[in-house]
């Protein structure tokens, strides 16, 4: 196994995911994978499908993330593991698509329609 890669996506988000073999070492955009997310809830979203696989102290894995926040580069980031752990071994997709990890979340913000303050909200109605 030289370098397996995958592309995961999320709102405005896209993550490239590149694993090799190695002890577990995390990084994200040359960062740190716990200094560039902080929040441990955000850190347990992407640590998920490393855990179900059973595989993560086994590849280092280097992620190149842009676009969106922090929440949608984060789901990016675990459909892009999910992605990759299935190339890797057949066997992890069971498991990864019971909890929907394998799914590609396409919802998007709707665009901001003129005459509209927002998407759809309007302006107060005035009868007289």
């Amino acid at each position: 196994m030289d370098t397996i890669n995958s592309i995961g996506r999320r709102k405005a988000c896209t993550a490239r995911v590149y694993f090799t073999k190695g002890n577990g070492k995390i990084t994200v955009n040359g960062k740190e994978f716990k200094d560039y997310f902080p929040m441990v809830s955000i850190q347990g979203i992407i640590l998920d499908p490393l855990k179900i696989a059973g595989a993560e102290t086994t590849y280092d894995i280097k992620v190149t993330v842009s676009g969106g926040g922090f929440k949608g580069q984060s789901e990016a980031i675990r459909l892009a593991f999910a992605r990759t752990l299935v190339k890797i071994n057949e066997d992890n997709k069971k498991p990864l698509k019971e909890k929907k990890y394998l799914t590609r979340d396409s919802r998007e913000v709707e665009r901001k329609k003129f005459g509209k303050p927002k998407a759809r909200k309007s302006f107060q109605f005035s009868k007289r």
